[in-house]
């Protein structure tokens, strides 16, 4: 399994489709073939485990494990169902980490089960559940999972009077605002945010910076920049840089965080990343549709300007909005907090 694991951390870290890797033995606990899944559309990565052991052997031998990271899927999507392709090929026995978390997919154990094959589950779940940490919460929540990023002084403040905000955070700061776009399958914003500061939104790292394997698809394949939404009615100009053809651009007309998110899971985005500015953030927050919260905190006072977030509708103490502090990290003078909503689990 801990083979299997290191398979799949090759598939893409954001994906419609879960990384998944899969090892087949023989009786004698002999390697017959690997394979992982390489992206949506690509074979799942029993198929091509069997692809590879097939190509040398002509047929698998009798006893034959597959040992996979994900229970095989029993439906039939742009491929077909892992669990049939398994019987299919004579496999006798399936060890598997993490049970699939999607309705529509799950089942595939029971398949097995129900036909004689032994299924041996829950090997290394945890490690295969981190492996796929935003294709899992997002398939419990049934929407993406959103990370409201914040950036502000000491006071609250995310622009001056005059409506001036680079740069409040610093280098370092901006430099992990990067590394966790690149985590997320979009960033969203809202069209205010867009038009006062014409931000790219795209992922840009210094080369050899880790973070920069989440943007590779595939071998070969171009890196992957997160899709860039924008939230509401107002137009942008043909000159905004969001409208570039680094990264596509999804314009989403609406003030409805529910709709947003709708359209981004029908698009297999897992986790939304949002940095609009204090109207988006406050109408996601009211919405109860934040995960976690990652708040910049640079030690800086303003005294006026933009506030953190809009109104929330909180009108008295007995009303406020807790926070779980999950973890506190130092960039450069500025702080990085985690947050999660009180109660969450």
């Amino acid at each position: 399994m801990r083979r299997a694991l290191e398979l799949a951390a090759r598939g893409p870290a954001v994906d419609p489709n879960p990384r998944v890797g899969c090892v087949l033995l023989d009786a004698d606990g002999r390697t017959l073939g690997e394979g992982w899944h390489r992206g949506a559309g690509t074979p799942h990565a029993e198929v091509a485990a069997l692809t590879a052991a097939l190509a040398d052997a002509g047929e698998l031998p009798p006893g034959t494990t597959a040992v996979v990271t994900l229970e095989p899927c029993n439906h039939t999507g742009r491929t077909g169902p892992c669990s049939q392709a398994l019987l299919d090929a004579g496999v006798s026995r399936v060890v598997i980490a993490q049970p699939d978390p999607t309705p529509l997919a799950a089942g595939g154990a029971e398949h097995l089960r129900a036909v004689g094959v032994e299924v041996v589950t829950g090997v290394m779940e945890r490690e295969a559940t981190a492996l796929n940490e935003w294709f899992t919460a997002s398939a419990r929540l049934g929407r993406p999972v959103v990370t409201l990023k914040l950036a502000s002084t000491l006071d609250g403040r995310v622009a001056a009077a005059d409506g001036t905000s680079r740069w409040i955070t610093g280098e370092q700061a901006r430099l992990d605002v990067h590394r966790q776009r690149a985590t997320a399958g979009a960033v969203v914003v809202g069209t205010g945010t867009a038009l006062a500061d014409d931000p790219q939104l795209t992922v840009r790292l210094p080369e050899g910076d880790p973070a920069l394997a989440l943007l590779h698809v595939a071998e070969g394949a171009p890196a992957r920049q997160p899709l860039r939404v924008v939230v509401g009615t107002r137009e942008l100009p043909a000159s905004a840089r969001l409208l570039d053809d680094v990264a596509e651009t999804l314009l989403l007309p609406t003030h409805d965080p529910a709709e947003v998110l709708t359209t981004l899971g029908g698009r297999g985005i897992h986790h939304a990343w949002l940095e609009g500015g204090p109207t988006l953030a406050a109408a996601f927050l009211r919405a109860g549709l934040v995960d976690r919260l990652v708040h910049h905190l640079a030690p800086a006072l303003l005294g006026s300007g933009a506030p953190l977030t809009g109104d929330l509708g909180i009108g008295t103490i007995a009303g406020l909005d807790r926070w779980r502090l999950d973890d506190v990290t130092r960039l450069g003078d500025d702080l990085r907090l985690t947050l999660t909503p009180e109660g969450a689990a």
